[in-house]
Order: structure tokens, then C-alpha cells, then sequence
């Protein structure tokens, strides 16, 4: 596995486990808010709780929006590599029944770390800004 691999799968994780720390926080803290704010919750609670719907319909279509954009960056090396490989085989090994290389293992963590960059984003901003604040 190259280095750069190793870093990308590194970064990956620690977001990924942030993101599992954080998450439960957040929900924990808005289900407190929820049930605390009764019947008529106030102009404060309201907003949080508008905020809360509005950052996750955000936040899905940024990390399917990142996702799309960098799978079709991938198609477009893929498609460039087999041009290479069949306009030029000399340089892909010396026959042109080779098979163009490609690193797809990195292609695919590329592409999910750019769709959980939204959701880790928001998510632990979440985290600092509610754990700030008192519960009333």
C-alpha cells in the first residue's frame, strides 16, 4: 500500500470516528431540547429545531453532490488511462492487450472521503456550537 494510500485511509478513519463520537452528542442534546421544549417551544428552540431539518437535507445533497463530481473525475481518468493504453501501448508495458492501470482502491476512498466531508463537517460544528450552550 503507497504512502499516500496509507495517509488518505489514516485521514478517512480519524473522520470517521469523529463523526461516530460526535453524532450521538448531537442527537442526544436535540432530543433533550425536543422534549424539554413541550407544547409551545420557544422562538429559540424553534430555530434549532428548523435548523436541524434544514442542515441535514444540506448536508445529504453536498455529500451526493462531492460524491458525484468526484466519481465522474474518476470515470474521466479511467477513460483517459484506456486512451493512453490503446493509443499509445508501448508506454503501458509493451502490448496492447494490457490492461491500463488504474488505482480504483484509491479512486474509491477518494470519492468517500469527499462525500463525508459535509456530513463530518456540519456535524462536529454541531458538536462544539450545542455543547456550548446551556440546555435553556
Amino acid at each position: 500500500m503507497s504512502a499516500r494510500r496509507n495517509r488518505k485511509v489514516a485521514t478517512l478513519a480519524i473522520k470517521a470516528t469523529e463523526l461516530a463520537a460526535a453524532a450521538p452528542l448531537v442527537v442526544a442534546y436535540r432530543l433533550s431540547r425536543l422534549a424539554l421544549a413541550g407544547q409551545i417551544p420557544s422562538s429559540r428552540d424553534q430555530r434549532e429545531f428548523t435548523l436541524m431539518g434544514a442542515e441535514k437535507v444540506a448536508a445529504f445533497q453536498e455529500s451526493w453532490n462531492a460524491m458525484f463530481i468526484q466519481s465522474i473525475r474518476i470515470q474521466q481518468g479511467i477513460a483517459a488511462s484506456m486512451w493512453r493504453s490503446f493509443r499509445f501501448p508501448w508506454l503501458n508495458g509493451g502490448s496492447c492487450v494490457t490492461l491500463p492501470r488504474f488505482d480504483l482502491p484509491h479512486a474509491a476512498l477518494s470519492m468517500m472521503s469527499k462525500g463525508m466531508a459535509p456530513v463530518h463537517r456540519r456535524v462536529v460544528a454541531n458538536a462544539r456550537r450545542l455543547g456550548r450552550t446551556g440546555k435553556r
